[in-house]
């Protein structure tokens, strides 16, 4: 096993970022002199472990190493990790022990019809994301609240690829940064699942190229298993609204979550929403109005040529 193992790599890629963030005074150690890396040295982080700096530098150059769990232990202690970042070592240094990646079924993700008549019933936003948080399904609210998926292509309908793309979504969110963390933190933890996954590689590919803040957000390495929060919106139409959002699992289909977004009851959220709710049926209404209008106005048009046509004279003979 060497550094073309994807879940070596990933480990090394982690211990690196975790290390960069501590300062010495961090870790209870002297400063020192003026310092060429950023954060603490392999060699200091190998000493708080209790390990030799050449078995803790293989590690992170993902080359041939099988931590045992007390070394993932100590480790996860000096570089001071927190239980979702200890999960995360651990998750990845147990696939990285295997001689070889093990190959993973990868089927579309798909939406069952009977989540897609709950999302349509549903009185509140919700939509559908993928495990790389591609935007598989969403209801009426959702768009109103969040902007029409259909206006882009197909592709590019991913939760993260919208923010960090589209500049309305730096107007809507409140907390551009922190939503942004949220989502490269979720996408973190599938590409713990899957390192070499086609859709991952294509969407971080992509981003890095395209965006200095999505590199420099990525290379945080930051990992996160959220599951509900709360989020303030900026709406063009309604102003402020504060939301409770929460993920659900899909029955049977291991990756998509259903999203959803509520607002506390009698709140003016609540109100807001409503009125959001309002001037979103408001406008299909007269889109409806305007299609039927305009296929009228097709059909008698129609009939008038057909009217001429009846009147032209023969020119047979």
């Amino acid at each position: 096993m060497g550094t073309d193992h994807p879940y070596a790599r990933e480990l090394g890629d982690f211990l690196r970022a975790r290390r960069s963030r501590l300062r010495p005074q961090d870790v209870g150690l002297e400063p020192g002199g003026r310092r060429k890396v950023t954060g603490l040295r392999r060699e200091e982080i190998a000493l708080l472990a209790g390990l030799s700096t050449d078995y803790y530098q293989r590690l992170e150059q993902g080359r041939e190493v099988r931590p045992s769990d007390d070394a993932l232990d100590a480790i996860a202690s000096a570089l001071d990790l927190d239980e979702q970042e200890r999960r995360h070592l651990f998750g990845l240094a147990r696939a990285a022990r295997r001689p070889a990646p093990v190959r993973t079924r990868r089927g579309p993700e798909r939406v069952p019809d009977s989540t897609r008549r709950l999302l349509q019933v549903m009185a509140t936003p919700a939509l559908v994301i993928g495990r790389h948080l591609d935007v598989l399904a969403w209801n009426p609210l959702a768009e109103a609240l969040l902007g029409d998926p259909t206006t882009v292509p197909r592709a590019e309908r991913n939760l993260i690829v919208l923010l960090f793309r589209d500049p309305e979504s730096r107007l809507r969110c409140a907390d551009w940064e922190g939503l942004a963390l949220e989502y490269i933190g979720m996408l973190r933890a599938a590409v713990a699942d899957d390192p070499s996954h086609p859709r991952a590689t294509k969407l971080i590919g992509e981003l890095s190229i395209q965006s200095t803040d999505f590199r420099r957000l990525w290379a945080r390495h930051d990992v996160r298993e959220t599951v509900h929060g709360t989020k303030l919106f900026r709406h063009p139409e309604v102003g402020g609204i504060t939301l409770d959002w929460d993920s659900y699992p899909l029955p049977g289909s291991p990756g998509p979550v259903l999203l959803v977004y509520t607002a506390e009851p009698d709140s003016a959220d609540a109100e807001r929403l409503q009125l959001l709710a309002s001037l979103h049926a408001s406008r299909d209404r007269d889109r409806g109005t305007h299609a039927i209008a305009h296929a009228i106005t097709d059909a008698d048009t129609d009939a008038d040529a057909d009217a001429d046509r009846r009147q032209l004279p023969s020119r047979k003979g």
